[in-house]
């Protein structure tokens, strides 16, 4: 299966400097990848680059914590918007999921769909501190606000993605959106097994490696 297509190929390093991010999208404008993923500093340089190349541009926002207010999200969703970015990719309010405060955690991720005016919004759930009963009801208020995939992490946290968090994801949202595996994904076989689990994208730094089959 040849997975370039599905991978959105990620630099969120806070030390990532603009070489760094021109690199990445000159990578995947090479191997044909989906998007780059990034920091919204960088946004406007990336999408200038990879425009009119069929490479999208995935905006990071509330990244990695997901803490930041609700209006901190959408007017940094709204600049990347502005900034040309196609996709952007929100971190979920962790505390007040877990405190079950499900209309919270709808308000938030609608202000971010809202700001994206149509473009797909993924929400990073940050799996690997929450149990299955978060996840399940995760995956809903983020269909109820409209979001566009479900994300397992943000690769910054103490976990990556699991194919049972995945197949967890996949069962709970059915067709009603996509779902992306991220964080801690370094070879082929890791890759495809999330594809298996469900996962229609893959958010990678170890990109190139993946879909030429090397070992790390």
């Amino acid at each position: 299966m040849e997975l370039n297509g599905n991978i959105d190929h990620t630099n969120l390093k806070q030390n990532a400097t603009q070489a760094d991010i021109e690199r990445l999208c000159d990578e995947a404008i090479r191997y044909h990848f989906a998007t780059v993923a990034i920091n919204s500093c960088w946004t406007a340089m990336a999408a200038k680059r990879l425009a009119g190349t069929g490479v999208g541009v995935t905006t990071c926002i509330g990244f990695p914590l997901g803490a930041c207010s609700t209006q901190a999200k959408a007017a940094e969703a709204a600049q990347a918007v502005a900034d040309g970015t196609t996709e952007i990719d929100m971190v979920i309010n962790g505390g007040h999921l877990v405190a079950g405060d499900d209309r919270y955690v709808i308000d938030d991720i609608a202000a971010v769909v809202k700001a994206a005016q149509g473009r797909p919004v993924k929400v990073i759930l940050e799996c690997c501190l929450l149990d299955d009963e978060q996840i399940v009801r995760a995956c809903e208020d983020a269909v109820a606000a409209g979001a566009s995939f479900v994300k397992t992490s943000t690769g910054f946290s103490t976990g990556g993605a699991t194919v049972h968090d995945v197949a967890l994801m996949r069962k709970t949202v059915g067709d009603r959106c996509k779902v992306k595996a991220a964080g801690g994904i370094h070879t082929k076989e890791e890759a495809l097994a999330m594809v298996e689990a469900g996962a229609d994208r893959l958010g990678c730094s170890a990109s190139i490696k993946i879909v030429e089959g090397q070992c790390l």
